[in-house]
């Protein structure tokens, strides 16, 4: 929108005097029918190169189809640490015994661990290398339309349901071990008998 648009009898008319500034403040502008809505900034010209500008030529499409530029990696050379297990072991196995021919082997023999990462330097692959996660086995789509997985979830439930039976036999036919508390219901005490107070000269009397 410009500031034609915006003058006197239009519909974009504003009151006072029309100023520049009024088409940059997006709380004053107004939403022109069947346009989106603008976001009050201006485009530069059609002179204008959006991005970094390439002062060198690379050829173009011509040059990227005829010829690729590959980097290839470059070997690192990692300085692995000493192996002293390996030194320690040869060193045994030589007859070292005292501290100084253990440090005279270490010098001559100067053993470093293996690079393992054979792969993170630019090393070869070795053959038959497989990247990646193994893919899952496809499901069998015969068997899901037969409902097999159905079938065999319930032999599964009928096996289980047979162990859980034999097992509770096992426990009703097994002997209950007999404690304290079992024999005394079984076989209660005798209850003693009520005796009152009396003289000792009339116990005889009332015994006969």
């Amino acid at each position: 929108m410009s500031l034609a648009e915006a003058g006197p009898g239009t519909e974009n008319e504003r009151l006072g005097v029309v100023r520049l500034s009024m088409l940059r403040n997006p709380l004053i502008i107004k939403p022109e029918l069947g346009k989106p809505m603008r976001n009050c900034y201006s485009l530069p010209g059609p002179d204008f190169t959006y991005g970094m500008y390439m002062h060198r030529r690379d050829g173009g499409v011509p040059e990227a189809i005829g010829h690729w530029d590959s980097v290839k990696a470059k070997p690192h050379k990692r300085v692995m640490p000493r192996d002293f297990v390996a030194m320690g072991r040869g060193a045994v196995d030589e007859g070292c015994t005292r501290a100084r021919e253990f440090a005279l082997y270490y010098k001559f023999k100067d053993t470093h661990q293996k690079d393992k990462g054979i792969l993170r330097y630019g090393g070869k692959v070795p053959p038959g290398m497989t990247f990646g996660r193994p893919s899952r086995p496809s499901t069998p789509l015969f068997d899901i339309m037969q409902h097999r997985y159905k079938e065999l979830w319930m032999e599964q439930q009928r096996a289980r349901t047979v162990v859980q039976q034999v097992v509770r036999k096992k426990l009703q036919t097994g002997e209950v071990r007999e404690n304290r508390t079992t024999f005394l219901r079984m076989h209660p005490l005798p209850v003693k008998k009520e005796s009152f107070w009396h003289l000792q000269r009339f116990e005889k009397l009332l015994e006969c």
